[in-house]
């Protein structure tokens, strides 16, 4: 089991216990969903799945979810929102996750060029609280340089690397465009080709980044399109990491068939058997947002829809004139709802990338 190979069995981990747990899933083929969370409600309805799953969970925030997470009413032009509800979310993150009883990666999704400077005050709360608690705050930050020039995506992600080196803080890069629109980066009208990348700019990172840390994983594009389009619209092609993982081994002389820890971006909406195909090609983790916004949803429209004529006044619904509603107003029913549907569709994704059952 999982917890096996921990020093820290519940809560949030840092350092070799995240390594530990992604040696794991590639020897064990599984990989760990990435969920976006964005408020207390949505950090509760994904701890809540792992845990009934027996099951480790990556929690995850956007610079948009960050954002929200101080209050939309902040302003962002600095990134002071999203660094405040990053790291706010990260002290609520580390409050409760140790009373699900389950280990939990805190991590950051992508970081482009122009949103770095939501990264560099992250990593300043890093490392005042390493300096506190001999631990980074986040477990892993990703930086997502692949709209940019592939020597610089490079070389400013090993800086960020040496940054986090120190701390043993993991780092996740990305190399070829995620295609689709995420969080205000849109990549609808990105040529195909640039969706895949190729075996020698996987070999460059790791060759690079290898002699800097061994904590990094990296996004390679394999026709990945973030949202849910319908099908045949999207063309995966998840033997292509395969092919990186034989070409790392050929050029390192190393003895690992699956030397690069890979990460699945754009995962809502693909079959049982593409997670199934990438998760043997060495893939650890895949994100999940598009599928779980919508199962948020569901919960709270189909109450809202149900519960019609209970919510449409303080006072009076079709039991009486005089009967109260706040038992069906309270935002804690509604909101409930919202994080039950959501729970089912975490565990759904548990199941189909093979980590439920793996604690």
């Amino acid at each position: 089991m999982a917890q096996s190979v921990l020093s820290r069995k519940t809560g949030v981990i840092v350092g070799d216990d995240v390594l530990k747990l992604f040696q794991y899933a590639q020897e064990k083929k599984f990989a760990i969903p990435a969920i976006n969370v964005t408020s207390s409600s949505t950090v509760v309805a994904a701890l809540e799945a792992a845990r009934d799953a027996k099951a480790p969970i990556i929690l995850q925030m956007s610079q948009g979810g960050a954002a929200y997470f101080a209050g939309k009413g902040v302003a962002n032009g600095d990134q002071t929102a999203s660094i405040t509800g990053a790291v706010a979310g990260a002290h609520y993150i580390r409050s409760v996750a140790g009373a699900y009883g389950i280990p939990v990666v805190l991590h950051t999704d992508h970081c482009a060029k122009k949103l770095l400077p939501w990264l560099d005050g992250m990593m300043d709360a890093d490392e005042a609280y390493y300096k506190e608690h001999n631990e980074p705050l986040f477990s892993s930050h990703m930086i997502d340089l692949s709209e940019e020039e592939v020597d610089w995506n490079i070389q400013t992600t090993a800086k960020y690397l040496k940054r986090a080196a120190p701390m043993k803080q993991w780092l996740e890069m990305e190399i070829g465009i995620t295609g689709g629109e995420e969080d205000g980066v849109n990549n609808e009208d990105v040529d195909n080709n640039s969706l895949y990348t190729q075996p020698e700019d996987i070999y460059n990172i790791y060759s690079t980044l290898s002699k800097i840390s061994p904590y990094f994983s990296i996004a390679a594009g394999f026709g990945n399109v973030h949202g849910v389009y319908k099908p045949g619209n999207v063309k995966l092609h998840p033997e292509l990491l395969g092919k990186h993982q034989a070409y790392v081994k050929e050029k390192t002389g190393g003895k690992e068939d699956r030397p690069v820890f890979l990460v699945f971006h754009g995962g809502s909406g693909s079959s049982k058997q593409e997670y199934i195909d990438a998760i043997g090609y060495g893939v650890v983790k895949v994100n999940l947002d598009t599928d779980l916004q919508y199962a948020y949803l569901v919960g709270i429209r189909d109450y809202v829809l149900k519960k019609k004529d209970y919510i449409m006044s303080q006072v009076g619904n079709p039991d009486g004139e005089d009967k109260p509603n706040k038992k069906y107003f309270d935002p804690r029913v509604w909101v409930r709802e919202g994080e039950k549907t959501m729970s089912a569709r975490v565990t759904e994704g548990l199941k189909d990338f093979n980590t439920a059952g793996q604690l």
